[in-house]
This record gives structure tokens, sequence and C-alpha cells, in this order.
């Protein structure tokens, strides 16, 4: 059970909201968020209600001033509650559209995509087992995209801009 709590000033100030679960419009519990505190579990945030828009992961910790440190701005509309995995992990990576091309595996992180594969453009991708977080560049740096279990025929189907992806990690809580 995951527990995130929304504050509209920093420092933990003013009116806060408490969510344990998926919420797919926030709009009409706040009008801003200024800081956050995740007590337990893991959760994503958008800036779009319908779980749409820039994705901010949150683990457990306090955001006194989530905007300066994430680089976001103070509308939240959307939270997405990271279900706890036991067991394996497993993600394939294809190099085009619909599963198709060469594939590359993972059943465990990878900070640089490039080293390991030759390759940093994917075109869809198989969550077979676990939760996964996909960044733009190696080393966990930049944009990034949640990925549950399922099938992604598309980089527009995670969020992604463009198919250029550097590192990917597997979500779990410590």
């Amino acid at each position: 059970m995951g527990k995130i709590i929304f504050y509209e000033d920093r420092d933990f100030g003013g009116q806060h909201y408490e969510c344990m679960s998926d919420c797919n419009d926030l709009h009409s519990m706040f009008d801003r968020c200024r800081s956050i505190r995740v007590e337990s579990g893991m959760f994503m945030i958008y800036d779009r209600p319908g779980f749409m828009g820039t994705q901010y992961y949150m683990k457990r910790g306090e955001y006194s001033d989530y905007m300066g440190t994430a680089g976001m701005n103070d509308c939240v509309r959307s939270c997405r509650m990271i279900p706890m995995h036991s067991g394996d992990y497993k993600m394939r990576l294809y190099e085009h559209f619909d599963m198709g091309g060469q594939m590359m595996e993972l059943t465990d992180n990878c900070p640089n995509l490039m080293d390991r594969f030759h390759k940093s453009n994917f075109n869809s991708c198989n969550v077979m087992d676990g939760h996964w977080l996909m960044h733009e560049q190696a080393n966990y740096k930049g944009r990034h995209y949640y990925l549950r279990p399922g099938q992604y025929k598309s980089f527009n189907e995670w969020s992604g801009s463009n198919s250029r992806i550097g590192s990917i990690r597997r979500l779990m809580d410590l």
C-alpha cells in the first residue's frame, strides 16, 4: 500500500490532500502543489489529468520544494501508484514498430543501452514482468517514462516524444 501527500505550499504547508491509489483528476482536490511527501510506496505524478503529460517519478521521501528539485511546475493533475512487484523482471525492446526487427531482452537495470546493445532507438517494447522506468539519456537522466506490464507497439504509447532511449531501470521499492 502506498501513500502520497500533496501540499499547496512549500515545506509541507497549507492545505493538503492524501492519496493511496490512482487518481485520474486531482484538480478538484487542490489548485497547486508545491511540496510532496511520499510516506510509502512509489508513484508517478503527471501534469495533466488522465495520467497524461510530463511524468515524474516519486519514491519514498520528502520533497519540501519539489518544483525546484524536479523542475516541474505546480500543476499536479493526476497520479498513479506503482504496485509492488515481487518476482522476475523482463522486458523486450524492439528495433521497429509492432514488435518488429531486432529484439533485445532486459532482466535487470541498464544504465547505458548504447554500450550494451549498440543501439539507442527503440520503437516498441513488451514488458512481460515488473514495472520499469525508461530514461531518454544514459545513467538514468533526462525525461523518463513509466512502463507497466503490457505491449507498447509504438514509442508514442509510453508517451515518448522520440524513440531514443538511453537507460532503463526496474522500479523496486527498496
